[in-house]
């Protein structure tokens, strides 16, 4: 996935196959994310900023690192959630086949739930670096610190619904309890996001 295209991949997103879905979706609006944190920081990489160097270079460095783990996480996304249509096809005629499948689905669920919620886990990374540079970054491109925070929300709320749907279908209570509180604290991620827009927004010449 990290090789191909935009194009090519908004072909395989629109085609008719499992995957890649709404979970890789999630984890691209991630990376997008922290590209454009990445991307501010290094625009206030200069002696104007001297007095929040250290600061700013840190940030690149997490951004670079978040980005290339979301896209990861894009990959694991698709493969999980084959990995699920998978275990959904094996046979079931017989009470050992049954079983089998049945285990092979729980598990299948069990790392497609996991994978968003990770995502979700990156997306607050993202927006809490949005967060810091929003006071201290370049007022010329100050608007992608609000892009990134935007990138953040999408990616946590499009997640948060991929964690529930495999949930959803998972009869394995051991599974809920950690996820159940990562898809919890996306509302507050949200608030986050729109709080730095609004500052960003409050900001621009009208």
């Amino acid at each position: 996935m990290r090789t191909d295209t935009i194009e090519t991949f908004l072909e395989q997103l629109a085609a008719r196959v499992p995957a890649p879905g709404g979970g890789a979706t999630a984890a691209l609006h991630a990376a997008q994310g922290a590209a454009l944190v990445a991307m501010v920081a290094r625009y206030s990489d200069s002696a104007k900023y001297a007095e929040h160097a250290e600061e700013i270079a840190l940030i690149t460095a997490i951004a670079d690192r978040l980005r290339q783990d979301a896209v990861g996480l894009a990959e694991e996304d698709a493969a999980a959630f084959t990995a699920v249509t998978t275990a959904y096809g094996l046979p079931k005629g017989t009470p050992d086949e049954a079983a089998a499948r049945s285990a092979a689905i729980a598990r299948a669920l069990a790392a497609a739930a996991h994978v968003p919620a990770v995502v979700i886990a990156v997306a607050e990374q993202v927006l809490r670096l949005a967060e810091q540079l929003l006071p201290i970054g370049n007022r010329n491109v100050i608007t992608d610190v609000a892009a990134a925070a935007e990138a953040a929300r999408a990616a946590a709320t499009t997640a948060r619904v991929n964690v529930e749907v495999n949930l959803a279908a998972s009869k394995d209570p051991t599974t809920w309890g950690p996820l159940t509180a990562v898809v919890d604290s996306v509302d507050d991620l949200v608030l986050r996001a729109e709080k730095v827009t609004s500052e960003v927004r409050a900001g621009l010449i009208r």
